[in-house]
């Protein structure tokens, strides 16, 4: 299950940008891929991952460019995600 909402997530992210960063498709492809990673790693080492005290940066700007998506800024919220995403997995 993990899997495909990862697989889902990460589907209707590329589809919302194809689409110039439509941000409905972006919201849900956020939300998908979020589920989907709590579902594979389980939800515990999820939280573990995303609050350690050195990726705090990482993690404010990923999930602060979810909220903004959420609030319908795609361009802005993609690019604070981009950042957070290297940020966190470097």
């Amino acid at each position: 299950i993990g899997v495909g909402l990862v697989g889902f997530g990460l589907f209707f992210l590329l589809f919302g940008m194809l689409l110039y960063f439509d941000s409905v498709l972006l919201a849900f492809g956020n939300i998908l891929f979020l589920s989907g990673l709590v579902f594979i790693i389980g939800f515990r080492r999820t939280f573990t991952f995303f609050f350690q005290r050195q990726k705090m940066k990482g993690t404010s700007f990923f999930l602060g460019g979810v909220v903004i998506v959420l609030m319908r800024w795609p361009l802005l919220g993609m690019l604070l995600e981009a950042y957070g995403f290297i940020s966190l997995f470097r």
